[in-house]
């Protein structure tokens, strides 16, 4: 299965690295990398979050029986390990290739970090949502964006940890 991710993964950086020659200047090819790869994810979430909350879910609050959540969060909740699951793939077999570290520990590691990301969007929910009255979509798009720049400095310098390169 890994040999499937890479081989996947290869032919996706091949792709992105064809577009990336002008923007050389700007940045490097893994902040490239991790802006292609990272707005297709965050894309991804918003049509999933779309898809749940308005077709699923169908703006319905959602009763578990012991508890009834807001179907904001209830969508929220549902897509969750569907895109941790995307993003950390294309995060660890297109962007971070360096990272010598084990799969399970950067597997934690990004766990770790996409909790943080969750309180951030969670709390961005609620008080969008429920304090300035935004429609959920938009809202989750907002706190979602807030997440990218927390999420690219902990995912570089912590989950997919590059070893130092040695230079003479």
């Amino acid at each position: 299965m890994r040999r499937i991710f890479e081989h996947i993964g290869n032919q996706i950086r091949k792709v992105i690295d064809f577009f990336y020659p002008p923007f050389r200047k700007y940045m490097s090819a893994q902040f490239f990398r991790y802006g292609v790869s990272g707005s297709a994810n965050l894309m991804f979430d918003w049509v999933l979050y779309y898809f749940i909350y308005t077709f699923i879910l169908q703006h319905q609050m959602l009763n578990l029986g012991f508890v009834t959540i807001s179907s904001h969060i209830a969508t929220f909740g549902i897509k969750f390990p569907i895109v941790f699951m995307s993003g950390f793939l294309l995060q660890k077999y297109v962007t971070f290739t360096e990272s010598e570290l084990r799969g399970h520990v950067q597997l934690f590691r990004y766990l770790i970090v996409f909790l943080v990301n969750i309180l951030i969007n969670y709390a961005g929910l609620k008080l969008l949502v429920d304090g300035f009255n935004i429609y959920p979509s938009i809202s989750n798009m907002i706190a979602s964006s807030v997440t990218v720049f927390v999420s690219y400095f902990s995912q570089k310098k912590y989950t997919f940890k590059a070893p130092k390169k040695v230079v003479y």
